[in-house]
């Protein structure tokens, strides 16, 4: 198999025992959803091409990730029993000027799971648990998510846990505690309307860790850089924002884009894209555009994601701004490549490109294809049948994989002509988190299980 020499680049950048075969972080090796992973399934049931399943403690929204022999996942602990929990009173959760506020309950689930917030590592050979650690304690249920929404990163050697409470903890790859760093103590309350989620993007052995937030608080959203092997801080940068009320909040998480041979660092949300030197934080660029109408309540799920150049930035379903990197200061209307404005955009779901074709699916299980460099329609939306949908599309061995909030996935052709190739169940159970490939493998977290697919 020859590996493509920007996935090589970039994971020489991590560390020389993370594999172009492994799914290091959040949307795998170069953050773009795409795996080298070959000779994957397309059908499955409970007696042909799963090969193992293991029971989780609750649910989750955070993506395993696979290094080498070991597979990681995020998870609350198991909830406790109703009577047992509500004696268990949670502090009121409080809005603009300290006024408690309703705690939404979200459909599928009675709970946020436990209260302890666990990293577990387990035998990619057969799913048993090798190790787990308590990262934190404290957990909500914050409409779709929990306090265990942020997916852990490694580069092979250590491994990194985040939490929605801003705990950011260090590990060496067999579970020794190495380092503990909180965000909120050192750079104040989060202030978002429904709790932090981003995960941390792993770049030359720094996380960077992108906060934008300001529903509940009027300090500015920030970028930040902390050593991997202390958790010192390398930069700080704010990122300001004049967007209104929630929509100065979003829940993206940060992604490498080459740019003439060089990294910089983009963060999408508050109403704003921008482009940061990874070694200093500094802002290269800025665009605006993503909340045209000045709403109160653009907060920006998905994240963006990078080929070839352009940068694609989704919002609220709409604007999609396709923007080319190469510029500096403003670049709102002098590096706008295409914007899509069809009310069928992303709203959770982050989208997918291989540079060619640009895939997006919606939250209502339909997906669409695009040409990348000019955002003209090749083909959709078309239905996949799986319903509503809020993880991100894998693309893997020519082929998408889409994960449904019932644990129904969908595998479609890639390329210019829609086929569907198969629909499959899982567990039924409550699921968000993105689905991952390494190898000939791809797993599954829903919210019951990690699922290890693979041909039998």
């Amino acid at each position: 198999m020859t590996i493509p020499i920007r996935i090589i680049t970039l994971l020489s950048l991590l560390n020389l025992s993370v594999l172009a075969s492994d799914w290091p972080q959040w949307r795998g090796p170069d953050g773009t959803g795409i795996a080298t992973a070959s000779d994957l399934p397309t059908e499955w049931n409970d007696s042909k091409n799963i090969a193992w399943k293991t029971a989780l403690p609750a649910w989750s929204g955070a993506t395993p990730i696979v290094i080498g022999e070991r597979v990681f996942v995020m998870s609350p602990s198991e909830q406790a029993a109703k009577a047992e929990a509500a004696a268990v009173e949670q502090p009121p959760r409080r809005g603009p000027g300290g006024r408690p506020q309703r705690r939404p309950q979200q459909a599928g689930v009675d709970g946020p799971g436990g209260n302890e917030l666990l990293l577990i590592c387990l035998s990619r050979k057969d799913g048993t648990e090798l190790w787990r650690a308590q990262v934190d304690s404290g957990n909500e249920l914050k409409r779709k998510q929990n306090n265990s929404s942020p997916s852990p990163v490694s580069d092979g050697k250590y491994v990194w846990a985040t939490t929605g409470n801003g705990i950011v903890r260090a590990y060496s790859i067999d579970g020794e505690a190495l380092w503990k760093v909180s965000l909120e103590d050192s750079y104040g309350e989060f202030g978002l309307n429904w709790g932090f989620a981003s995960s941390p993007l792993l770049y030359e052995g720094n996380l960077i860790i992108g906060v934008v937030r300001g529903q509940n608080t009027e300090a500015p959203g920030y970028v930040v850089a902390l050593d991997g092997k202390t958790g010192k801080e390398v930069w700080m940068v704010d990122r300001p924002s004049d967007a209104p009320y929630e929509s100065k909040d979003a829940y993206t998480t940060p992604i490498p884009v080459n740019v003439n041979g060089k990294t910089q660092i983009v963060v999408s949300g508050g109403a704003y894209v921008t482009s940061h030197d990874p070694k200093t934080g500094v802002e290269i660029w800025r665009s605006g555009g993503l909340n045209p109408e000045n709403s109160r309540n653009y907060r920006i799920i998905a994240s963006p994601v990078a080929a070839n150049g352009i940068v694609y930035a989704p919002s609220r379903k709409t604007p999609l701004l396709a923007i080319k990197a190469d510029g500096k200061g403003d670049v709102t209307e002098s590096h706008l490549a295409w914007k899509m404005e069809d009310k069928s955009g992303p709203d959770v779901p982050t989208p997918i490109s291989d540079g060619t074709y640009f895939y997006v699916l919606n939250d209502f299980g339909q997906i669409s294809c695009f040409n990348a460099q000019s955002g003209d329609v090749i083909w959709g939306p078309e239905e996949t049948g799986i319903g509503r949908v809020s993880s991100s599309p894998l693309l893997a061995d020519g082929k998408l994989y889409l994960v449904s909030e019932t644990a129904e996935v969908a595998v479609v052709q890639a390329g210019p002509k829609f086929k569907l190739l198969g629909t499959n169940s899982l567990d039924n159970s409550y699921t968000l988190s993105s689905p991952a490939a390494a190898g000939n493998q791809i797993f599954i977290r829903t919210g019951e299980h990690l699922y290890c697919l693979s041909k039998s």
